[in-house]
């Protein structure tokens, strides 16, 4: 298996999903987590709460890491300065979900932040792509868009677990590669209670090759979310320790 980015930091491989609809909501939970989350994904609801750019601020200032999950997709021109206005807030990762014009333009203006190319969403599953019209397998069909976002200037992809061990394959070893729809046991109770369709656990995402995980629910609806968030990093460090 070939393994990349090795650089970075462990405990800055698991990314919770501070999806909530509430600025004190966002707060109490990133007070609660403390050390045990290193990086947090802020996405479309927390960004409706009104308080986006200042819990980017906060978490700055506590030293975290910001992955601004906004699916970026719009005329070209409108995407890069979207980008230019979320790499002022220094910003470490930032989705774009578009065509090849979009992507170049989004790397054109993104500075210093990272820009990851949305793949294939992990709550589609074969048969949704085929109704969408990708008439190929979900497999191919990650590892084509990853390897145009590296070669239009993106830094890496967003992608379930399952497709990681063909991008790692096949693709650049440069390519980022974040991961959600991770869920500490896998069964056919977690599969029908979950609008995520492409799972996998946290330590087969990081034994195949992931660079991060992206978490949400898991952690957010623990009886204690610390303790959880902790779990998870447990098995982040064991799957890395098995590569």
């Amino acid at each position: 298996m070939t393994t990349a980015n090795t650089h970075i930091a462990h405990r800055e491989r698991l990314i919770f999903a501070l999806d909530v609809p509430a600025l004190d909501e966002a707060q109490a939970l990133i007070s609660t987590l403390g050390d045990s989350v290193e990086f947090y994904k802020l996405g479309l609801e927390v960004f409706l709460s009104g308080h986006y750019f200042e819990l980017m601020t906060e978490l700055k200032g506590k030293g975290k890491k910001v992955f601004a999950d906004l699916k970026l997709f719009d005329i070209p021109a409108t995407v890069a300065a979207a980008v230019r206005q979320l790499a002022k807030h220094e910003v470490d990762f930032c989705t774009v979900h578009g065509n090849d014009s979009m992507l170049k333009a989004a790397a054109e203006a993104k500075g210093s932040m990272q820009i990851l190319a949305v793949t294939a969403l992990t709550s589609l599953d074969q048969g949704d792509l085929d109704d969408l019209g990708f008439k190929c397998d979900v497999r191919a069909l990650v590892l084509s868009r990853a390897k145009r976002a590296l070669a239009l200037g993106c830094d890496g992809v967003v992608s379930s677990g399952l497709e990681v061990g063909t991008l790692r394959q096949h693709a650049d070893p440069r390519l980022i590669t974040v991961c959600p729809g991770i869920r500490p046991v896998l069964n056919d109770e977690v599969r029908d209670n979950n609008d995520q369709q492409r799972v996998m656990t946290p330590f087969q995402a990081i034994k195949d090759g992931a660079d991060y995980l992206v978490v949400g629910r898991p952690i957010r609806t623990a009886n204690d979310p610390a303790a959880a968030a902790e779990a998870l990093q447990a098995d982040i460090a064991s799957a890395l320790d098995s590569r």
